[in-house]
């Protein structure tokens, strides 16, 4: 009779201590939340002082990092926990689910900035006045983000965790957007020290532009997370598989080669 073979294989990446890889993640997660709380007390002071949109939709932008951030430091401890009776498969879901948190928080961002960029173009101008703070905490802003978009990524890499990867694009990201914004402030001041009016609408324009990010953003998150959610198979895994597999010699037969991908497996 012939044989029939099932073949089931998941992601492989490189072995490490579970103590180690469980350390790494965790640090550089809780890193990551104490440099969000910072940067976005610093945000919403200097926006609120400032009147700027622009830094008013970073703070907020920056605030749901904050949560997002929180929520990715939630889930490395609990994604590495080993399979149990109730979780056959191990409790690495719990990062793609985080990522899809993640997406939706972006969104809100998205959504609030759109709305008060649109009111304040069309319906009520707000005076903005930029001053040395206003570029310092966005220049500072800037700096940090890349240094924990940086050791974020790096874990992110090392351990394949689809969480931390997803904090470490919101960062890299970030470090655009703020550039924008004070892009808008720039111009905002050029235009009064020039009596240039169309200038006062640079700051919602560059607010806008930070939508516009955002979005892309949460596109690609998006994508990624419903994948992995649903059970997607990686591009191209199954026919690689398929190749492996009957190279064995007196394999008469593939049935079906079913793959999923949980966290990092």
């Amino acid at each position: 009779m012939p044989a029939r073979y099932n073949a089931a294989m998941a992601g492989s990446t490189a072995v490490y201590s579970s103590e180690s890889m469980r350390a790494e993640k965790r640090a550089v997660a809780g890193n990551s939340v104490l440099a969000a709380i910072a940067i976005t007390a610093l945000k919403i002071v200097v926006g609120v002082t400032t009147g700027s949109l622009g830094i008013l939709s970073e703070a907020l932008h920056s605030a749901l990092d904050l949560i997002a951030a929180i929520i990715t430091f939630m889930s490395v401890r609990v994604s590495d926990k080993p399979a149990d009776a109730d979780h056959q498969y191990g409790h690495g879901k719990v990062e793609n689910f985080s990522a899809f948190l993640e997406t939706g928080l972006l969104l809100l961002t998205c959504f609030w900035i759109i709305y008060e960029a649109v009111k304040r173009l069309f319906f009520h101008h707000v005076h903005i006045e930029p001053s040395v703070y206003a570029f310092l905490v966005m220049f500072v802003s800037m700096g940090v983000d890349f240094w924990r978009s940086r050791a974020l990524g790096r874990i992110a890499a090392k351990y394949d965790s689809q969480a931390l990867e997803a904090d470490a694009l919101h960062f890299s990201t970030d470090i655009w957007s703020s550039g924008i914004v004070v892009v808008g402030l720039l111009l905002v001041l050029l235009g009064r020290m020039w009596n240039i009016d169309w200038l006062r609408d640079a700051d919602p324009v560059a607010a806008l532009f930070v939508a516009g990010v955002v979005v892309y953003v949460s596109w690609r998150l998006a994508r990624r997370t419903i994948d992995a959610l649903l059970d997607a198979a990686p591009a191209g895994v199954r026919n690689k598989i398929i190749a492996a597999v009957s190279s064995v010699d007196g394999l008469l037969e593939v049935d079906r080669v079913r793959i999923r991908r949980a966290g990092n497996r």
